[in-house]
């Protein structure tokens, strides 16, 4: 693709590399003759033009070698954006077996890690044979000089670069081994944050810190090793072309001669020219481009997972299964006119999710689907329902039998997926908007309510996972998107049980029976009581069809089913809907388009100059002031031996030169003297050289490590409020590309900085022992640099700072699309989100480039000035005739040209290192996050089984979620008796969910809650979380064992682990597993069915047996059975437990001692069921009554019931 540019790049860089070697070195030699004592063979006007070609030799840097970096610049942008494109477009077509190998992690990784390695593995890749044509050419210009003294030198210089190589080598193994660790520790951290909460109030920080810092410790060990090996390579450049010179000169006065200051700095001039490339870039491009051979193997690795086997478009035509599925889409337009009715046929289908799995997930399944038909599928958890609509989908793979599907598909999935967008974008999903369908939909979905009370009705923006809606609002919205989309065939996986009666009468009836009258309706659900209204039923077991047909049919068909409908023929009675987290609502600005996003939400970013502080900050973490001091003694002490020696040559030349014009008898030291002095001054230079990069890099070494120690425990300290204002991949950035630029970029970029720093110093102490004239040119081009530089910060520190903030939305983007990846391709949505990820890149390139484009500007007219300081310097010299020896004019040429490529380098690292520098700015914000509050150990109640009763009191709570807005709890005051069962019920946005926030503690609270007469809100945070149980309305699962997932602290036996899991009845799954309870589990637990995961949650509470236990919705998504056996476990357990529970079915909660009814965060009725029913004009009864005369009648039975059984007691 950019083959023949790439190629006539190269050929530049050669051209530009050889008139350095070639024209420089003899330039120098020819103005150090003129200036050498004695001479005649070299006039004034043939000195400027000698003048004149070092000065056109500096130009080649301007007008070949910054355009052509620039070039090479735009090349590795538009690879890594190709790379990064790739891969989010094979993202989207993983099968789900290659789903279970990747992690958003992964992900994460390589396209902040992987893909940037382009950036400088293209741009030093010619050097890789540049560089040895010009070693050859230059040994050559060297041999000219010195003769058969070159290979001496030379071959000290030659033995490094395998060595060279071979670090470079290492270097990229490490690397490997510093992707793959970095992706590990991403992914953890990608789980911590998208399940903090569950985290908190389960208290597992400690837990996952540990495996944080593991997986650290791992990668630090490659980092470090990768640190130790570039200091080494780094020290080269120092003292190796310095001890080649010594070499050369040793030999060269051991054969006989006698050496001259022409020789000898023309020898010197070859050498710098040479040094840049053999002692560090020859080095770092071989390592580049084995970088980029790694990162391309692991993207190639990426790219090679299983795809789908079919297009992911939706399905239209037949499709034969005979092992594998085959695309049937018609290809003839006359076959699609042809096209039958929209129908769904499986014939002896068998299908498993993984190869290696011994039974088949869905076995011998024989289905036959078509017209206006309501089929519902009911089952057990695990049974193989949403595995179903899967394989219909063609996400399962087959393993034999025949599928057929004719039509459109929509689907709508169980666990509701919400990009982060506003709601109107998360309906339509990239169609066009038809208002009266639209407006239909709405109302079908009875969302119409709901959009009139959010502050920017359907534009209001639902955050990343739908954060900022109800549980209930998410459910109706993903339905409402299935709705919108006209197909012929109808996938809806439970949407029925996140919402209460009436809203779920109101679903079902006007929008599964009513507006998508006419179209199949496969309908996964856990409500019984709409079979009736179902035209065909179908029960699976275990992955098979137990029985099927209509209602009436099943009923008489046996005693399973009949049975089935008695035990669980309840209806949904109470609404399952979360609290609306008004804090993301509370904005009163109007949105100005669609798709803006409200200004809350948006990332912050600092202006004007990175401040001093984070500087200093970032140093401190690595040590001491007394550390610092010694990294910069260090590099001192190196920075005088390397000018030592170059001052100690020249003043060896000039006595050389003194003798031989015999301007003097008695020379200050003899040339035995000499040679030892200048063999123990390179000695001094390696030490140093080679000690201060070890100790620099280990200092920043200990910097990043802290860094990251401190941010990721404050980031698990801080409150619940930051994580619901910052998305997982602004959070994920943070830990993944600033991280990875602290880690290993900035200690670079540092380094460049304080030795071209040392460096000028060293020049201008050289150049004043010289002639202290000189200094003043050097100080005028100082306070040109830094000018330059304030005015180019100005622009490139906001750049750098915009390009940090549009890189987020990208993971933000690939994060979203991993989690919805069914219901993307079940929509065929893949090019709209597609071309969303284009935007999002090419809103992070633009502002990449520019970046780029200013910098490479930046560099050019810096080598512009430079060449206008050579030049004066020079015609200055020459005009004044200032110099005695031509070996202070050698060692001020190459001393000062020297300076010029490393001044305007490390101007542009300067520059460089401020841009870099907002990564660590960004970090240390994760330094100064609100952290929950940090309380006296000494409140632990002194009672170890506390709460040994469950005793609880409200007084006066109230709680808010931000400061300045609403309480949305207001004055609450009731208690809770030790071993009560309450039920807790309102509409939404009525403050049941925040009860449960407030008795955990998540947000800080006014008043108290005070449980077996301690005030918890003085306990402790970790302690009272410990000590109360949650089965959370969500089910979250982590990546790791089942041990770990039941047992974090390894507190218990594998006995009760397994009498829990047997108890939830998964002793059977969990034992067919390869490893028991150390089998893996899936990242966010996809292994296993929603169902199984809130069993699983019921085992984490069985096992902790505390006193209190909350259960927040947890039977919303599970079917009918599961939701029995979750009741009859926690009677059963927890009987002499205080247990709180948000109800979702009536019938739950109807025998609790005391139901809590809430409004509007007030406590409006508090008492026992029954006695709340005897008030005809009350909260509960209204809710009751609403819920249908048949259900109403039995749940007063049920009321009743209890009320006499308590009395009775």
């Amino acid at each position: 693709m950019f083959g023949l540019e790439f190629m006539l790049i190269g050929i530049i860089k050669l051209i530009h590399e050889m008139t350095l070697v070639l024209l420089l070195p003899y330039s120098i030699r020819k103005l150090v003759s003129y200036f050498s004592v004695g001479q005649t063979h070299t006039s004034l006007s043939e000195a400027y033009f000698y003048a004149g070609l070092v000065v056109v030799a500096t130009l080649t840097e301007c007008f070949l070698g910054h355009p052509s970096m620039m070039a090479l610049m735009h090349i590795s942008m538009k690879l890594r954006v190709s790379c990064s494109a790739m891969i989010y477009r094979k993202t989207l077509k993983l099968s789900q077996r290659a789903l279970g190998q990747t992690t958003v992690g992964q992900l994460v990784n390589l396209l902040s890690n992987d893909v940037s390695k382009f950036d400088q593995g293209f741009v030093l890749a010619h050097y890789i044979w540049v560089g040895p044509i010009q070693t050859i050419v230059g040994t050559y210009m060297i041999y000219r000089e010195i003769g058969i003294a070159t290979f001496g030198g030379i071959a000290f210089l030659l033995f490094f670069i395998p060595m060279q190589i071979y670090l470079g080598k290492r270097t990229s193994v490490l690397r490997l081994k510093t992707a793959i660790r970095t992706d590990e520790r991403v992914r953890l951290m990608n789980e911590i944050i998208s399940g903090i909460q569950v985290i908190k109030m389960y208290t597992w920080e400690k837990p996952f810190a540990k495996l944080i810092s593991a997986s650290r410790r791992f990668e630090i060990r490659a980092i470090r090793a990768h640190s130790y090996l570039l200091g080494i390579m780094f020290s080269f450049e120092t003292f190796i072309t310095r001890t080649s010179i010594f070499i050369n000169l040793l030999t060269f006065i051991y054969l006989g001669n006698d050496i001259t200051a022409e020789k000898v700095f023309a020898v010197t001039a070859i050498y710098n020219v040479m040094r840049p490339i053999i002692t560090m870039i020859f080095t770092i491009s071989i390592s580049s481009i084995a970088e980029v051979n790694i990162s391309v193997n692991r993207i190639n690795t990426f790219l090679s997972y299983e795809e789908l086997r079919i297009p992911n478009e939706n399905v239209k035509g037949y499709f034969p299964i005979n092992g594998s599925i085959m695309n049937g889409i018609s290809e003839e337009k006359s076959e699609k006119k042809e096209m039958k009715d929209p129908y769904v046929r499986l014939e002896k289908l068998n299908a498993k999710w993984l190869d290696e799995s011994k039974e088949n997930t869905l076995r011998n399944l024989d289905m036959n689907i078509e017209g206006d038909k309501i089929v519902a599928i009911i089952g057990p958890v695990g049974s193989g329902k949403s595995s179903v609509l899967n394989v219909i989908l063609q996400e399962l793979p087959i393993v034999s039998g025949n599928l057929e599907v004719v039509g459109k598909i929509s689907f709508s999935s169980q666990e509701p997926w919400l990009f982060n967008g506003s709601v109107r974008q998360n309906i339509l999903f990239g169609d066009e908007l038809y208002e009266e369908r639209y407006a239909n939909v709405l109302k079908v979905c009875a969302l119409e309510s709901d959009l009139a009370i959010l502050p920017y009705g359907d534009k209001t923006m639902v955050g990343e996972k739908g954060k900022s809606l109800s549980g209930g609002q998410k459910a109706r919205v993903n339905l409402a998107r299935c709705v919108y989309k006209d197909a012929d065939i109808y996938l809806l996986d439970d949407p029925l049980s996140a919402v209460d009666t009436k809203v779920g009468k109101q679903l079902f009836e006007e929008c599964v029976k009513g507006y998508l009258k006419g179209k199949i309706r496969i309908l996964i659900t856990h409500q019984l009581q709409y079979l009736k209204s179902a035209d065909h039923i179908i029960i699976l077991k275990d992955g098979e069809v137990q029985k099927q047909g209509t209602y009436t049919d099943l009923q008489t068909s046996g005693l399973d089913f009949a049975k089935l409908l008695e035990e669980f023929h309840s209806p949904d009675d109470e609404e399952n809907e979360r609290k609306i987290k008004l804090r993301q609502m509370s904005e009163s600005e109007d949105i100005e388009d669609d798709w803006e996003e409200p200004e809350k939400d948006k990332e912050h970013m600092e202006t004007g100059k990175v401040k001093m502080e984070i500087y200093t900050a970032y140093l401190r973490f690595g040590g001491s002031w007394f550390t610092i001091l010694a990294v910069v003694l260090l590099f001192i002490l190196c920075q005088a031996s390397g000018n030592g020696v170059d001052y100690f040559v020249s003043f060896w030349v000039n006595m050389e030169q003194d003798i031989s014009n015999n301007r003097t008898s008695m020379p200050v030291l003899s040339r035995e003297n000499i040679i030892y002095t200048y063999a123990g001054l390179i000695v001094l230079l390696i030490v140093f050289a080679i000690w201060h990069c070890l100790y620099y890099f280990l200092f920043l070494m200990r910097a990043s490590i802290k860094i990251h120690d401190v941010i990721f425990s404050n980031v698990t300290d801080a409150v619940m409020r930051f994580f619901n204002k910052n998305p997982s991949g602004r959070i994920l950035n943070r830990f993944s590309k600033d991280l990875g630029i602290i880690d290993e970029y900035i200690p670079l970029v540092l380094f460049d900085v304080i030795e071209v720093g040392l460096l000028l110093f060293g020049a201008l102490a050289l150049s004043i022992i010289v002639d202290k004239w000189l200094a003043l040119p050097a100080l005028i081009l100082l306070f040109v640099f830094y000018f330059m530089r304030v005015v180019f910060l100005r622009t490139s520190r906001s750049v750098k700072r915009i390009e940090g903030i549009y890189r987020s939305p990208i993971f933000g983007q690939i994060t979203a699309s991993m989690n919805g990846l069914t219901t993307i391709r079940a929509f065929g949505a893949q090019k709209i989100l597609t071309k969303e990820f284009d935007n999002y890149q090419d809103l992070h390139s633009s502002a990449w480039y520019l970046f780029l484009a200013s910098t490479r500007c930046f560099g050019f007219w810096l080598e512009i000035v430079c060449v206008i300081f050579i030049s004066s310097v020079l015609f200055s010299l020459l005009s004044l005739n200032r110099v005695s020896y031509g070996g202070d004019l050698g060692l001020l040429i190459t001393q000062y040209i020297g300076l010029i490529g490393a001044l305007q380098w490390g101007m542009r690292q300067w520059t460089e290192l401020e841009n870099q520098m907002t990564s660590v700015e960004r970090i240390l914000e994760y330094t100064k996050l609100e952290s929950e509050p940090v309380r006296d150990e000494s409140k632990i109640p002194k009672n170890p089984k506390w709460p040994e009763h469950g005793r609880v009191v409200f007084k006066n709570l109230c709680l808010r979620y931000n400061a300045g807005e609403d309480n949305v709890l207001k004055n609450l005051n009731f208690t809770i008796e030790a071993g009560e069962k309450i039920g807790i019920v309102g509409r939404t946005g009525a403050g049941k969910s925040s009860i449960i926030t407030a008795l955990f503690q998540l947000y800080e609270v006014e008043g108290s809650i005070i449980i077996d007469n301690i005030d918890t809100t003085e306990v402790p945070l970790d302690y009272l979380r410990s000590r109360i149980s949650i089965i959370p309305q969500e089910p979250v699962l982590f990546s790791g064992t089942m041990r770990k997932n039941l047992d974090p602290f390894d507190e218990y036996s594998d006995d009760i682990l397994w009498n829990a899991l047997e108890q939830v009845e998964l002793k059977e799954v969990i034992s067919e597993l390869p490893a028991g309870l150390s089998s893996n589990v899936s990242e966010g637990g996809a292994n296993f069915s929603v169902g199984q995961r809130q069993l699983v949650c019921l085992a984490r509470a069985i096992i902790r047996n505390n006193k209190i236990l909350v259960l927040d919705e947890a039977t919303a998504n599970v079917d009918p059975h599961t939701d029995g056996l979750i009741q009859k476990t926690i009677r059963k357990k927890f009987e002499d437990c205080t247990v709180l529970t948000i109800a979702h079915r009536l019938h739950t909660v109807m025998d609790s001692h005391k139901i809590l009814v809430m409004s509007s965060g007030h406590m409006v009725e508090f008492a026992h069921p029954h006695e709340l029913l005897q008030n005809d004009m009350g909260y509960f009864t209204h809710m009751v009554e609403t819920s249908g005369k048949i259900t109403a009648k039995n749940l007063r039975k049920l009321a009743e019931k209890s009320y006499n059984e308590i009395k009775d007691k």
